[in-house]
């Protein structure tokens, strides 16, 4: 399998914006849904762009540029050398796939070798156990739990924060992504 993580562009919004009205999808994420019109995340984008110097926001592509997800680092603090981990594997098709595992490695390596960070952290609902599994599985470790930190379907659900330091990063074998002009990201 030949994944490829990219910058998000413009054209990649309508699929973003359709996963984003997708309650299965969104049921396993630690954010609430919310009807988005295409407007606001064509409005969402252009603030993203304003703000790239803290915020990696790639797309996941297989097969010759096929969009099935996004992965992102967020709110970059260049001082502790820190960032929020966030994947969403929009295709239903392929999802449960491993394509998770070799986004969340590449992405991982570009925070850890070339933005030279030093911790990435990330929640996740408790119960999403498969989740769980595989950061943990990646090298997350498990750091605490919110209790009852966000309401979903009816209820309040509790959310686990994990992270993972650059020295707990294990490479392995190669993740089978590459990134595209990863220079770019800085600019």
């Amino acid at each position: 399998m030949h994944v490829q993580l990219r910058e998000i562009n413009g054209d990649d919004i309508q699929s973003i914006n359709r996963w984003r009205a997708d309650r299965a999808l969104v049921d396993h994420l630690c954010g609430a849904y919310r009807y988005v019109s295409p407007e606001v995340d064509r409005q969402w984008f252009a603030t993203y762009l304003g703000a790239r110097a803290n915020n990696v926001r790639l797309a996941i592509t297989v097969g010759h540029n096929e969009l099935i997800g996004v992965v992102y680092l967020l709110g970059i603090d260049w001082l502790n050398r820190s960032a929020e981990f966030a994947i969403q594997i929009g295709s239903e098709n392929w999802r449960s796939k491993g394509v998770g595992s070799i986004a969340t490695k590449a992405i991982l390596n570009h925070a850890f070798h070339d933005l030279n960070l030093h911790r990435i952290y990330l929640t996740v609902l408790a119960d999403n156990e498969r989740a769980i599994r595989l950061y943990a599985k990646l090298g997350f470790v498990d750091e605490g739990r919110y209790r009852q930190a966000i309401f979903k379907n009816g209820a309040y659900r509790d959310i686990v924060q994990m992270a993972i330091l650059r020295d707990e990063f294990v490479m392995g074998d190669p993740p089978h992504a590459r990134i595209e002009s990863s220079q770019r990201l800085l600019d």
